[in-house]
């Protein structure tokens, strides 16, 4: 509940609302027993509360934030052994990664950054290319004559246009 009411804060732009929400959904989780299982989908996952501020605070234009919590995600996500625990989460926090490189002029950055997310081996493509799709309108914003930019653009539609097919079981 809190990071909803945090992500539909940030895109309204009203951050004083992103941070009491998000700090109060901190508090409320810091109260709680660390679960056993935090791999259910119906248990609080302490780990992933940097993934919801991460998210907001991209959605808000907050970059350093943003940026700050998605390398806590991504280090969150790596095992010891550097095998990626959680796939999709390290994918999207390297995707906030290169919006907020995109956003500080970082073009080489940004578009590394969102290449190695598309790359991944696991992902959940709806979810994912919310996400690249902010990116790609930045860079297109920001670089719109830049090679690249239009490099990652295709890349973004073959993606879609392959996950617009639907797989048949048979």
């Amino acid at each position: 509940m809190y990071a909803h009411k945090a992500r539909a804060a940030a895109r309204m732009g009203d951050g004083r609302l992103v941070r009491e929400s998000l700090d109060a959904g901190r508090a409320r989780l810091d109260r709680l027993p660390r679960p056993d299982h935090p791999e259910h989908h119906f248990i609080i996952d302490p780990d992933k509360w940097d993934f919801c501020e991460m998210d907001a605070y991209r959605l808000l234009g907050d970059d350093e934030r943003a940026a700050a919590h998605a390398r806590s995600v991504i280090r969150i996500s790596t095992g010891p052994d550097g095998t990626e625990i959680s796939p999709m989460r390290a994918a999207e926090a390297r995707l906030t990664l290169g919006v907020a490189s995109a956003r500080m002029g970082d073009i080489e950055e940004a578009i590394g950054m969102g290449t190695t997310a598309l790359e991944a081996d696991q992902k959940s493509l709806p979810s994912l290319l919310l996400v690249a799709d902010e990116l790609d309108k930045e860079l297109r914003a920001r670089y719109p004559r830049e090679a690249a930019t239009r490099d990652f653009h295709e890349q973004i539609m073959t993606i879609r246009r392959g996950a617009a097919r639907p797989e048949l079981p048979f």
